[in-house]
C-alpha cells in the first residue's frame, strides 16, 4: 500500500520502519523538550497524511519509553478524512522528568483497516469458557 505524506516543514524526520516487517512506523520529535513528572506535551510532527478510504492511523506507545520511563500516548486515532498535521500527546507518568532531543523516537504509527459494525442490543450474550472472568481469571 502506498500512502501520500506531506512535509509541513522541511527539516523534519519522516516516519519510518525500524526493521522490515515492523507493524509500526517510528515517529520522531521535531524539538528538544523536557516533560516533567505528571506533565503532558503535545509534539508537532511536521507532516500530514492522505490515508486511503477505509483506513485509519493509530498512534501507540514505544515499548521502551512506556515500560522504562512511563511515557504514554494520550489519544491517537486519525481518521482517513483528516488532512491536518499529526500531533502526538505524551504523558509522563513517572516520578522523573524525561528529556527528548530533536530526532528522538516518540511513538509509533500503525495503519489499520476500519471495520464498521452494527451493534445489536440483546438481553443475554452467548456463554464461553471464560464467561465474566476478569484479570487473572486464567491464572498468573
Amino acid at each position: 500500500m502506498k500512502i501520500r505524506i506531506k512535509k509541513l516543514r522541511q527539516d523534519i524526520q519522516l516516519p519510518s520502519y525500524a526493521l522490515p516487517g515492523d507493524a509500526g512506523l517510528d515517529m520522531f520529535s521535531d524539538e528538544d523538550v523536557i516533560i516533567e513528572s505528571g506533565q503532558r506535551h503535545v509534539f508537532a510532527t511536521g507532516f500530514a497524511l492522505e490515508m486511503p478510504t477505509g483506513y485509519c492511523a493509530l498512534v501507540w506507545d514505544k515499548g521502551g519509553l512506556s515500560s522504562k520511563h512511563g511515557l504514554k500516548v494520550m489519544g491517537g486515532v486519525f481518521e482517513y478524512t483528516y488532512r491536518g498535521e499529526y500531533m502526538i500527546c505524551l504523558l509522563n507518568t513517572s516520578e522523573q522528568a524525561y528529556e527528548f532531543k530533536k530526532g528522538d523516537k516518540i511513538a509509533q504509527l500503525l495503519i489499520q483497516p476500519i471495520t464498521t459494525v452494527e451493534l445489536i442490543e440483546v438481553e443475554e450474550l452467548d456463554e464461553t469458557i471464560r464467561g465474566e472472568g476478569r484479570h487473572g481469571s486464567t491464572g498468573k
